[in-house]
Order: C-alpha cells, then structure tokens, then sequence
C-alpha cells in the first residue's frame, strides 16, 4: 500500500525533499516491523544452541551411570574398577571365583583421612583420584591426591606419603606414554634413538651403550617415519629373554621431503621429514636387522629390503611395536612377514636370530589387496608345534587356516561359514584351542561382534557370547575368565563375568541412562537400506531431533567417512557398532532442525572379500553412490526428510568424499563442509594409494582428484584445513582452492595456523562454525553471532576429562 502512495504522489509530482523527509522514514520504519516480526522463525537463537549443546558429551555423559567397566586385574583373577554412580563413583573389587563383589576399600574412611592429612574437604562418593594400585601384600593401597602420591593401609586407613609408583591399567588408560623409549620385557633397559643409531640405556645404573654405529642421516635404525605419522620413538621387538632386540635400518635418503611453515611474528619455523608418495619411484626401504644386545652385535636378515608395509595397514608398527614380527620363546628364531609394496604378496618367513638366515615358508598372493583381519594383525607363529595360524579371505569371507611352519604347507582350513574373523583374541596352544572375534554371526547387524571359540583342526565351533548385540571382551591374566561387555547402538551395555567355557558367572554392571532419557534424550534410530546397486545391504543410524514434528520437512546432513580401511563406524574400531550415548556433534546438529545420517557404505572391512573390493582401485566412488541410495529410500520412509535439502560434511576421508559430493552430484548435494582431506591421492602417503588403488596410473589418479571437478560447483561449500596437518598435507586443500578459483567459483575457506589434523583448541570452533554453515545455508536462517560452547568436566571424573 505504501508502495501505491508512493507512485500516485510522485505521479503528482510532489517534490523530492516531502518525501524523502516524511514518506521514505515512514516507510523504512513498516518495513523494520515486519522484519522484527519475522525474526522469531528467520533465525536460531543463542538459546536454540545452548539446547543443541545439551546432548554433546560433555554434557550427555554426566547423566550416564555404570558405563564403561575396565577391569584392573590383580592376583588370582581378581579385579577392580571404578563405579560410576549418580552420586560421584565407587571402587569395586570382584572375585570371580565366589561371583560377588565388594567394595575395594572404604571410601568413607579413606576420605577422611585424607581430608585431615591435606586439610582439603573430600567426600565418600567424590575422591580425588580416578585409579589407585595395590601393595604387593594387598595390605595397603597407593593413588594420587593434592600432588602427592599416598599411601593407605586399610586396616587402620593411615595415610603416608610415600616414593612407591602408582601403577594399574585404570592409570594407563587415562594416560599417554609419551616416551621416546622402549623399555624391555624384564624392565631393566630402555631403547631410544640418538644420532640415528640404536641406544640402550640401564634404567638401573643409567649406563648407556651404544648398539649400532653406521646409522647415518636418513639411514638410520628403527626410524618411526611412515610420512603420514612420525616420532622419535624406536621401531622395535624385543625379545622375550631381553637379549636381543628386532628392528630395522630404515633406507629414506631419496624420498622427497615435506614442507610446513608455521605461522608467527618473525620468521617462521621450517618443518621438514621424508614423505613419500604413491606416484615416487624412491620410497622408503628397511632392512631387516636383529641386534644382540649384550655383545652388541648387528646380524642383517640374509634378504633384500622390504617396502615399509604391514598385512594390517599403512604403518609397521602395532600395538607399540614392530608390526608382523615375532620371536620364539627362547630367542633364537624370528618369524615375520614380508609385505610387497602394493599389499599383493604376502611372504612368511623364519629367521635365524644368530645367523641372519632366512627360511621362506610360504606365501600367499592376492589380485587386489591383502589384509589379516579387521581388529589387529592375525597371524600366530606356534613355535612349539612347528605351526602358523594364518588369516585370509581366500573364500571370499574372512577365516583362519593352519599351516606346518617346516613344511609350508597347508594343514587343515580352522573356521568356515558365511562369517568374518575379525580378531584372534587368544590362542591355547596347549589345548589345541583359538578364541577370536567374528562378525556376520548376527542376522540384525552384520557388523556386531561376538567371542568364539575353535579347535586347531576347525572343529567345536562355539559362540561364547550370544547376547544379540556389539560384543567387546577382555580376558583376564590366567586366561579362565573374561569380561565381556555388550550392547547395541540404541541399547545400553551389559557387562557380565565369563567362564572361558561361555558360561556366565555374574553381572559386574547393566549401565543406567534413566537419568539421561529424563533430560530429554533419545537414542539413534538404526537402519539398513539397499546400496546402489540396488542388492546389497548397508547399514547405518538416523539422528532426528527430539521434538520431531512428522507433518514437517527437515533438511537432511550426511556424516561421511569412506574408509576404505573401515567407513563412517568401522574407523572407530571394533566398538563402533556398540553404545555410544553420543556420536559426535550429530544428535546436537540434528536439534537445530535437521535429520542426521550415518551409513556405512560399500568398498569396507568385516563383510565380504567381494563387498571390501567393490571400489578397489578408484576410491573416489568414496561410498557416494550408497550415500544417495540410501537418503532416498530413508525419505520415502521418512516423509520428514527434504531431500531437495541435503548437506554433507566430513573430516578426513571424509573432507575428500564431501568435496567429491558437491562437485559430482552437485544437484543432490547442496551444501558440504569438507576437513583435511585428501583431495588427491598422489599428495598423500603412498601406503594409503598404493594399498587401496593398487598400481595405477598418473591419469587414474587425476581422474580421482577433486580438483579435476571442481568447475562442476553448484551449492555452497567451505573448505577447512589446519596449516601444519602433518597426516593430510594441507597442499591438498590449496589444490582445490586452486581450481575453485580458476572456475571462478564463490567458496568458503577456514584455515587453523599452527594446528595439525584434529585441530586441536580449534576444536569447538570448527564445531560452531560447521554449525553456522548449515544453519545458515541448509536451513535458511541467521545463527547467532559468535556463540561459544562451554565445555566441561564430569564431577565424577576428577581431573579427567573426556571430548
């Protein structure tokens, strides 16, 4: 109406002074109503994220009672953990042979004790200290409190201080052995590099000897560079006697270097290692060596070098040490694996720790990848019977077969069956028996794992665990019990104490999320959808808010992880497909008004040995085609979900899946948030291509890179990256940005100076403003300016505190 005004004055010709004086502020201030009355549905309020928020860890877990059992285990299978409780945590001890548990200690007691030696108030249920460890005569118990460390004897709860170490797997769990040594089986010397040879150092005397002499730079023994991660610790196995050690003298002299600067006032710091890539002819060699300590002496393994590869993944360390290595008892022999350059051949092999003979005993080769399982290195050498357990999917599933370690030659095939072997947990030489992880047993999710147990000889095939659900074990020191703790992802954990025969013994705990569900919570909604294929099955977990409107329509997020080493759940490990009260930022983004997905596409581990290689040699299919597959039949599902809506963000693996995304189906995604990725895989470790691409050529790998499609950019997208990421070289962000510029596309960018791949204190700043990001450009609204999360610790936790 005003607009109508306007025209008959002017028509009328009514000067200009009348109506910019009275008619145009008249005007301005209408329309700065409306606007006002529209800010309630244009905008997410700073409250709007403060209620996101409230289902981030930080803020989930404190409402979480008896989770996460991790037994301490003492003499005769005894064990204890921490409780926690609604009220703070108690100490538990359980004895498995009477199927009871008691309280390790008095808490009471012990409190006051402490709160009159430290002049500090402490309370029963909130003790300062998240571990302790018992005396040798299980009299008394040492913990940490107000930077000391005590002792307490429970009889009469006297405390002292005292020099005596405080040491239980509870402490290393919260702790990071940050060391640069490793310490021998009988815990009297520590080896380190210095100057490029192998040290050892007498933790007794401090002595230290000198063990090799013609290390040189870039040349040098036991070297932990594998390009993508790096450290100054020793890459080594020692021997179960202490006497010898078995490593390697890494050859890198030709490898090219890589470059990052820091960002600061002055002149910025050079970083610089040898960094290999898939396209380098020169890559990293080791030749494999075994030093006998004592003398010292150096034996070189009588065989060429070998490419730096392991049967599990892209590193040759597991577990802290060598990877694919192990000795015989009295140390005399070594067996180990030589891994070809493109993981195609496999060769097993015995050396003579005195003369540096090497016997080849058998190997296998596949036409694509090899791998030995999904939860660690799979392979057992059994010395005493001459024997090897080996791992393969050979059939097309992956099992267990038994080899003569004299002969080479196969005995009997162990396990069998439309399953995975995921795992060995334990072997029974004595008894002929193996106890291993498998996944497929379980029609409701073929990820979920359980315990089972086989003879040598593939016979007695039992399941130890059979709850329905994700199954994660840990044996006890004399090998007659277990502790297994199971659940789903919608369902919370149960952990029972097991005898090695399945039966159970008792429940140590059934964790209670009562007082999280009164808050507001609600668990993921798991699925499974067609691939596109249209055949094969994939699964995955929805996020929707907990006020879920159904008559409306929500923008849609994908969280992608491809893997391939193990997608979007699997890179968590083998606990991936268990509880998880949270899952990152998904359900607190999904209560900003959008449906979050998780699915775990083709192309990865613990399925079959077809569905693992279905994208062997072009990872940039990067699970995409599943991805959109599955969102479309979520939404005719789901008539909630706006697929004309549907953003994608990921870190990593996943950065280079969501650019490939919005440059390749640019129509469906329309908004992508992408991290560190590896946008081309010429400028990532070689490892990584050369495993999952095998030998491809300079073109495939160009047809994979995002750069190559980066004119095809329709939505919106910002590009993140941390300026000293010494796993994923930020050059591969600058790749893109290169292309994006010269196609004359509009793009967002973020770059964290002086951070590495997680970010580090950029952390919940990256989290807002992926936040912002689709708040503004999937949703259609404001966010609110420069909010700022306030993370904090659980109370129960002491002073520990998890992201």
């Amino acid at each position: 109406s005003f607009l109508i005004i306007f025209l008959i004055l002017d028509l009328q010709n009514i000067t200009i002074l009348m109506i910019r004086n009275f008619y145009l502020p008249v005007i301005a201030l209408c329309i700065t109503g409306a606007a006002n009355a529209q800010q309630s549905t244009d905008v997410v309020t700073t409250q709007d994220y403060a209620h996101a928020a409230q289902f981030l860890s930080y803020n989930v877990n404190p409402f979480i009672d008896h989770e996460n059992v991790r037994p301490n285990w003492i003499q005769n299978d005894h064990f204890w953990y921490r409780d926690l409780t609604a009220n703070g945590s108690d100490f538990i001890l359980v004895d498995p042979e009477k199927g009871r548990e008691a309280p390790a200690f008095n808490q009471q007691k012990l409190a006051d004790a402490l709160s009159k030696a430290t002049g500090e108030e402490y309370t029963a249920d909130m003790l300062p200290f998240p571990y302790f460890s018992y005396t040798d005569d299980g009299k008394s118990i040492l913990f940490r409190a107000d930077g000391k460390t005590w002792i307490c004897n429970l009889k009469s709860y006297h405390l002292e201080q005292t020099d005596q170490k405080v040491s239980s797997p509870e402490m290393n769990f919260f702790s990071n052995d940050f060391s640069n040594e490793v310490i021998s089986p009988n815990g009297k010397l520590a080896a380190y590099i210095k100057d490029w040879n192998l040290w050892v150092r007498n933790l007794t005397t401090g002595k230290e000897t000198q063990l090799t002499t013609d290390g040189v730079k870039n040349f040098g023994y036991a070297t932990d560079n594998a390009s993508w991660r790096k450290s100054d610790k020793p890459v080594i196995l020692w021997s179960p006697d202490s006497k010898k050690i078995a490593t390697f003298k890494q050859d890198q002299r030709d490898v090219p270097d890589m470059y990052l600067v820091s960002t600061n006032v002055g002149a910025p710091h050079l970083e610089k290692w040898k960094y290999e890539f898939p396209m380098d002819t020169a890559q990293m060699k080791i030749y494999r060596v075994i030093i006998k300590v004592d003398q010292p002496k150096v034996v070189f393994l009588k065989i060429p070098p070998d490419p730096r590869r392991s049967t599990d993944m892209d590193d040759i360390i597991y577990d802290g040490h060598l990877a694919d290595a192990q000795w015989n008892q009295d140390g005399s022999k070594l067996a180990f694996v030589s891994i070809s350059r493109f993981n195609k051949i496999e060769k097993v092999r015995i050396a003579d720790a005195n003369t540096g003979d090497v016997r080849e005993v058998f190997e296998e080769t596949v036409p694509t990848q090899f791998e030995s399982g999904f939860g660690g290195i799979n392979w057992k050498y059994l010395p005493e019977t001459h024997e090897f357990i080996w791992f393969s999917q050979r059939d097309n599933w992956g099992h267990l077969y038994l080899y003569d370690a004299l002969t080479g030659k196969l005995k009997n095939k162990i396990t069998s069956g439309d399953y995975d072997v995921s795992s060995i947990s334990k072997v029974d030489e004595k008894n002929h028996l193996i106890y291993f992880m498998a996944a497929g047993l379980e029609s409701e999710n073929p990820y979920f794992l359980q315990l089972c147990s086989v003879n040598f000889d593939g016979k007695d095939f039992k399941v130890l665990t059979p709850e329905v659900g994700n199954h994660r074990v840990t044996f006890s020191p004399s090998g007659k019990y277990f502790l297994d703790t199971y659940s789903k992802p919608d369902v919370p954990p149960v952990t029972v104490l097991t005898k090695l025969d399945g039966k159970v013994v008792m429940t140590v705990a059934k964790t209670d999320i009562s007082r999280l569900v009164a808050k507001g919570w609600k668990p993921p909604i798991p699925f499974h959808v067609k691939a596109a294929d249209d055949h094969t099955e994939i699964y995955g977990l929805m996020f929707v808010p907990t006020n879920l409107n159904p008559d409306k329509k929500y923008p849609v997020i994908d969280y992608i992880y491809p893997g391939p080493q193990g997608g979007t759940f699997l890179a968590g490990g083998e606990g991936a497909w268990s509880f998880h009260a949270t899952s990152g930022d998904n359900q607190a983004l999904a209560e900003l008004g959008f449906v979050v997905v998780e699915i775990e596409g083709t192309g990865n581990p613990l399925r079959t040995k077809a569905f693992q290689d279905m994208n062997y040699g072009d990872m940039a299919v990067n699970t995409l085609p599943d991805q959109v597959a599955g969102i479309r039949e979520l939404a005719a599902r789901y008539s909630y979900m706006d697929t004309t809506r549907v953003g994608i963000w990921g870190h990593s693996g996943g950065g280079f899946a969501t650019c490939e995304a919005m440059f390749r189906y640019p129509d469906f995604f329309k908004v992508g948030i992408a991290e560190s990725g590896n946008h081309d895989n010429r400028n990532y470790e070689s490892a990584w291509g050369d495993r999952f691409n095998g030998p491809i050529s300079n073109d495939d790998y160009a047809a994979q890179a995002n750069q190559t499609y980066a004119k095809n950019l329709k939505g919106k997208l910002m590009l993140v990256d941390g300026l000293m990421d010494d796993n994923v070289p930020p050059q591969n962000t600058l790749l893109v940005v290169q292309a994006l510029e010269d196609a004359n596309k509009s793009f967002d960018l973020i770059y964290y100076p002086n951070s590495h791949h997680g970010y580090g204190k950029y952390y919940y700043y990256e989290m807002r403003r992926r936040w912002d990001y689709f708040v503004k450009n999937l949703l259609g609204k404001e966010p609110p300016v420069n909010y700022e999360f306030q993370p904090k610790m659980d109370p129960r936790m002491g002073m520990m505190f998890f992201r």
